[in-house]
């Protein structure tokens, strides 16, 4: 068996992003836009028809699969290999914070995907435990598979699944609050090809 679509959906806005400080592993909560994004991007994750939905164990990302379970009825499993990259001692910080800590560090980390923050994984990492998932996914079953995850997942996971040379990943931009990447496969290569990218609803 194996998959033809692949749907990476972005969590809704938390506080920490509405406050610009670094989340990782940290277990924060939808705002109430956040929860109203989730709300308004359903119908358009509902309507790609996933057979199959895992999602990261986080809150943020379970509150926000929440809001497509209650629209489909189909239920979102949870799998902590999802989760955000953990960012070690960088966790809670804002991007100032972290450059008074580390001058120059972060830079770094955006231009590196080897490079991890102290005590954190490297995007490298993330990118091998979601590949996991999605890996036992194609195994299993056929049609369309949903992911709810967190944004540097998904950036890392793209660039991962996309085979991409480690030296270029940066070169993928950010994925927006509740917007989404689809990946399909070719069906003549089997190899995945990316066809969406941020997608999103108007705000």
């Amino acid at each position: 068996m194996s998959l033809d679509r692949l749907v990476l959906w972005r969590h809704g806005e938390t506080d920490y992003n509405a406050a610009g400080r670094i989340q990782g592993h940290l277990d924060t909560s939808l705002t109430e836009n956040g929860i109203a994004q989730a709300h308004r991007a359903a119908p358009a994750i509902a309507a790609f028809e996933p057979g199959v939905a895992v999602g990261s164990d986080l809150r943020r990302a379970s509150a926000t699969a929440a809001a497509f379970t209650e629209l489909s009825g189909m239920p979102v499993r949870q799998d902590k290999r999802l989760r955000e990259t953990h960012l070690g001692e960088w966790q809670g910080l804002s991007g100032a914070e972290v450059e008074h800590g580390w001058p120059g560090a972060m830079p770094v980390w955006r231009s590196d995907s080897t490079w991890a923050p102290p005590g954190g994984e490297s995007r490298v990492e993330v990118a091998a435990r979601a590949f996991e998932v999605v890996e036992e996914l194609d195994s299993a079953h056929r049609g369309t598979a949903l992911v709810c995850a967190h944004g540097g997942l998904i950036t890392g996971l793209t660039a991962r699944l996309l085979e991409w040379p480690v030296e270029m990943w940066p070169g993928l931009g950010g994925v927006s609050n509740c917007h989404w990447v689809v990946l399909t496969r070719h069906a003549v290569t089997n190899r995945w090809r990316l066809t969406t990218y941020n997608g999103g609803m108007p705000a």
